[in-house]
């Protein structure tokens, strides 16, 4: 009884910790959230546009826009690199390296 007594207290303490997160994120009752932006998506595609012949790694990127280079965060840059390329704004010409596809007159 002791032992099932404090793992609910623990659980109890994970849940009070997500609930302040939460409410520290979420906006406040009555107010609208603002529009949702692919800021991240958006500084991606600008980095290809202003250099338009350069091929970039997803790290080389991060360290461009000074994004953290922590495996984590680089992985999912190359998530977005890979979504951006299916659907066609970008190229990748070599392993691992990404074109912007609309300034080599493929689209």
């Amino acid at each position: 009884m002791t032992a099932a007594l404090a793992e609910t207290e623990a659980r109890l303490a994970d849940l009070a910790t997500t609930r302040t997160v939460i409410t520290e994120l979420a906006p406040a009752r009555g107010q609208l959230a603002p529009p949702e932006t692919n800021t991240s998506y958006q500084a991606i595609v600008n980095t290809f546009s202003q250099h338009p012949d350069q091929e970039f790694r997803a790290r080389e990127l991060h360290e461009l826009l000074g994004m953290p280079t922590d495996e984590a965060s680089v992985n999912i840059t190359r998530s977005r690199l890979g979504r951006l390329t299916r659907q066609g704004f970008l190229t990748q010409p070599g392993q691992s390296r990404n074109r912007n596809r609309l300034n080599l007159g493929l689209s």
